[in-house]
């Protein structure tokens, strides 16, 4: 029946849209060609796969050349293609490079408008599917890399009609939450129909609105969403994502143990210094207090020095005698002798008894204005 099939039918040009290209270990290609009505499944042999200069991407609109046949297992038509052609881009490029280039232009894509990182979270929300093996990645690498760090996941679909919708939700959750110091978006890879719904403009938007920084791990190395272009930072895969958000245990102890050696380093340092600076203090105050105290002696010497010289004492080491009356008070003047009057003389070392034989008064000086003589 494929036989016949075949021969009722010459080669003939299909034009539609690739889909769900998949290589196979036998180095065949199977595939679908669409377009908005019906999909056709086809199938290129390894041989007609050499040929090719390179192998049509998802949603790349071409033209294949083959022939109509039927695969018995299933009973199902199958186009066998020989050559391909490509038409352009397909109808998923072009509808994710026009919003592309509307929301660059909006200025989403711009590098001074990406946050920082936290570097230590200490809750890391994660938006995806629960059953996805994405997730499982993630939650293992934290735990491997920072077991100290929560991990808070926001379920949702992630692919199929209406998934974009349920994406938005997810991510509005945690952000409401408020717990999240840093939210992972992400899925495991697919077709270009499959990761369509982190093309969506209204996930862009919620993306950029965030007031939490978002990382965006759609998909393989090679995949790239609009997702990716708006989020704080694209990761290429979910792994990476989560490397990307958490510092690993192991190197913030040795940076802990550094930086504890180099605070206790620098208060030794410190307390060197201080002990300097109280020796050089002592040093500077012992000499200012030897400058004082050598400024005391000599102006006490100097206050000594004429004290004496002012001193009864220091006139009788000169060789004078002070008359002492007999109550022991200072006679003056020869107003106070009268001849036969006892009085003491007071020397340098003792005193001696004298009698008053006679009194010599000296002459009044003259008053002034007199120049008489």
């Amino acid at each position: 029946m494929s036989r016949l099939l075949e021969e009722s039918f010459n080669p003939l040009w299909v034009r539609g849209e690739v889909t769900n290209w998949s290589p196979h270990r036998s180095g065949h290609r199977f595939f679908s060609l669409r377009d908005e009505d019906a999909q056709l499944s086809c199938v290129m042999w390894s041989s007609d796969v050499a040929r090719l200069p390179a192998e049509p991407q998802e949603g790349m609109q071409v033209s294949a050349f083959g022939t109509l046949g039927l695969w018995v297992k299933r009973g199902d038509f199958r186009f066998a293609v020989r050559r391909i052609e490509a038409q352009g881009e397909g109808l998923w490029r072009l509808a994710f490079e026009r919003l592309h280039a509307r929301l660059k232009r909006e200025g989403l894509f711009a590098p001074e408008r990406k946050r920082p990182l936290p570097r230590v979270p200490r809750t890391v929300g994660v938006v995806t599917s629960k059953s996805g093996a994405a997730v499982r990645d993630v939650i293992a690498v934290v735990r491997r890399r920072a077991p100290h760090t929560r991990v808070l996941v926001s379920d949702c679909r992630v692919q199929g009609e209406g998934a974009a919708s349920e994406i938005v939700a997810a991510l509005t959750r945690l952000i409401d939450e408020g717990s999240s110091d840093v939210i992972l978006l992400t899925r495991g890879g697919g077709s270009i129909e499959d990761l369509w719904a982190f093309n969506d403009e209204e996930l862009a938007r919620a993306i950029a609105a965030s007031p939490i920084p978002v990382v965006s791990a759609v998909g393989h190395e090679i995949d790239f969403t609009i997702a990716d272009f708006v989020a704080d930072l694209r990761a290429p895969t979910p792994s990476a994502a989560a490397e990307s958000v958490t510092e690993d245990a192991a190197v913030l102890r040795a940076e802990l143990r550094t930086a504890k050696a180099d605070v206790i380093e620098g208060l030794r340092g410190r307390i060197r210094r201080e002990a300097e600076r109280v020796e050089a203090a002592h040093g500077s105050l012992g000499s200012a207090m030897q400058r004082i105290l050598d400024e005391r002696r000599s102006r006490l010497a100097l206050s000594g020095g004429r004290l004496e010289a002012l001193s009864p004492l220091g006139a009788l080491g000169r060789g004078f005698a002070v008359p002492l009356g007999e109550t022991g008070t200072v006679l003056r003047s020869t107003s106070e002798f009268s001849p036969g009057d006892r009085f003491e003389l007071r020397l340098v070392d003792g005193t001696v008894t004298a009698t008053t034989v006679e009194v010599s008064r000296a002459p009044a000086p003259p008053a002034p204005g007199d120049t008489s003589t």
